[in-house]
């Protein structure tokens, strides 16, 4: 049985991966463990984040972002209706440090990862969009990575909105009052969306930008190495062609009508 990974442990990962680096030049002379430490305390200032989890939700999704967040010592709390951990894709169960009457009112960030099974059970669910729409209509920045917008527009995030998400669901953004912008982040006014599951980083170093100052996210990049090179040009549409697309379009075709669906309802919903 696979043992629920936690914040403190997803912090500790995320953390010893930015060990090698990130202090490095500036503190050769401090102890490991003063280095350490200094990575893991979290000003008081720091940003507020609440990321939410869900079953069946997309792992790199979150933990994409959440590294980068992490390192920028952010105060990151994962939330969920309740503290019973969530079963990812992957099949690694995550625990939520906050539920959703603990997560605060008034946040810096809402972050909603993708998975596409698990993002159309939640489109449906009252007391995901209700929590989604109370903190996202205070929220200083509203976000999502992959299927996640379809989720946050669920709730009425993106109602006149630029957006985007995984391309396989974007024609249904338009469904829930977005606008489709065919980039790997979009930004509008307090909004950033990014598209597929490994646009997490683009976005989070995008959004850490926007937040902390442009060299502060190109520390992160460099400390996380980021520097991607493809072993196929296949990432997108575009670059896979109209052949390979269509077959996986013709794999999904099941799940693609359950989005559909659930875009549809939601819409209905919202008056849109």
């Amino acid at each position: 049985m696979i043992k629920a990974i936690d914040r403190r442990t997803l912090l500790t990962l995320s953390s010893l991966l930015a060990t090698g680096t990130a202090f490095s030049a500036a503190a050769d002379d401090k102890p490991a463990s003063d280095q350490r430490r200094a990575m893991m305390e979290i000003p008081p200032d720091a940003p507020k984040v609440a990321m939410l989890i869900h079953p069946k939700m997309v792992a790199i999704d979150l933990i994409g972002p959440m590294s980068v967040f992490n390192i920028m010592r952010f105060n990151v709390q994962l939330v969920w209706k309740d503290k019973t951990s969530v079963t990812t894709e992957l099949g690694i169960p995550i625990q939520a440090t906050q539920t959703f009457e603990e997560c605060p009112r008034d946040l810096d960030v809402l972050f909603v990862p993708g998975g596409l099974m698990g993002t159309i059970d939640c489109m449906s669910d009252p007391e995901v969009l209700a929590f989604l729409a109370d903190r996202g209509a205070r929220a200083k920045w509203v976000t999502s990575v992959c299927t996640g917008g379809l989720l946050i527009g669920a709730a009425g995030l993106l109602k006149g909105y630029d957006a985007t998400a995984n391309w396989t669901v974007t024609d249904l953004l338009p469904l829930l009052g977005a606008r489709h912008v065919d980039k790997r982040v979009v930004r509008d006014r307090n909004r950033m969306t990014g598209a597929g599951a490994t646009a997490g980083l683009d976005f989070a170093l995008a959004l850490s930008g926007e937040m902390r100052g442009e060299e502060a996210a190109r520390r992160v990049q460099l400390i996380l190495e980021y520097a991607p090179e493809p072993p196929f040009s296949n990432g997108t549409p575009k670059e896979a062609g109209p052949e390979r697309v269509a077959e996986m379009r013709k794999r999904r075709a099941g799940m693609d009508r359950q989005a559909r669906a659930a875009a549809q309802a939601a819409g209905k919903r919202l008056g849109i």
